[in-house]
């Protein structure tokens, strides 16, 4: 992967990890187009991961500060109740990353078919959000749960992380602003975890992947620039309930890698 191949498909990485379109979906399609396949494909995607899960500690750092100071407290308040919910949600795509794992690796393979009928799949829960009336709750630990579930399924490529997430918050009948929140938030911690496994990986056996360090760097800076940018883009769009547009992009693009495939 040349660098110029490894800035687009940061930028890439970065604008869709946050808009409910599939990130890993979009970079399957990018490195097919670019012809930037290889072995490496999945490092590449954890190392553009890690920049985005920076993105949006920088977004939303007031309120990680806010969590840690009350969660240090060592009081059950409301801080800790939202941190002990996040650890629940983990627990789904905690169990995929470990007993799944080389299955995962195994569909990054550019699959087009794969990618498109997920995108299909994307667009549909989407399209159920925006028909489903504004709720007004909060994410409890049930809810968690089944948001955790969703993010478990959205390691498929074409199956948007933050789609899958704020969909079935809002189905459940979580606040929209809320519902971005929590979806933003508790990707975090396996994020940041998959990837410095994946980087001390790479780190050992650098001799063995074919990617350059100079294409890691310049497409986490990438992702980091534009994902800063659309995580607070994507805020605003799910405040205002505008998912449709998002819907009928999954269902384009989804066709037309079928039909390419």
């Amino acid at each position: 992967m040349s660098w110029i191949e490894a800035l687009i498909l940061g930028i890439i990485q970065g604008l869709t990890e946050f808009l409910p379109v599939s990130s890993s979906g979009h970079l399957e399609i990018g490195s097919v187009l670019l012809d930037a396949q290889s072995s490496d494909n999945l490092l590449f995607a954890v190392t553009v991961h890690l920049a985005t899960a920076l993105a949006t500690i920088a977004v939303f750092k007031n309120d990680i500060l806010i969590l840690l100071k009350d969660i240090f407290k060592f009081e059950w308040n409301e801080s800790t109740r939202f941190a002990s919910k996040i650890m629940v949600s983990m627990i789904p795509v905690f169990v995929v990353a470990v007993f799944f794992k080389d299955q995962i690796e195994a569909l990054f393979i550019g699959n087009l078919v794969l990618v498109g009928s997920m995108l299909l799949i994307t667009g549909a829960l989407l399209l159920f959000a925006h028909f489903k009336k504004d709720g007004t709750q909060s994410v409890g630990f049930v809810g968690a749960i089944i948001i955790g579930i969703a993010q478990a399924f959205a390691v498929l490529p074409g199956i948007s992380r933050s789609g899958s997430t704020i969909a079935t918050a809002l189905l459940l009948g979580v606040e929209r602003s809320k519902a971005a929140r929590f979806s933003f938030l508790m990707v975090l911690i396996p994020i940041l975890g998959a990837s410095l496994l994946e980087i001390l990986d790479y780190a050992e056996n650098s001799s063995a992947h074919s990617i350059s360090s100079l294409s890691l760097i310049i497409g986490f800076l990438a992702s980091f620039i534009s994902g800063f940018i659309a995580c607070k883009w994507m805020i605003k769009i799910v405040r205002r309930g505008k998912l449709t547009y998002f819907a009928i992009y999954c269902f384009i693009v989804g066709l037309i890698a079928i039909i390419a495939a």
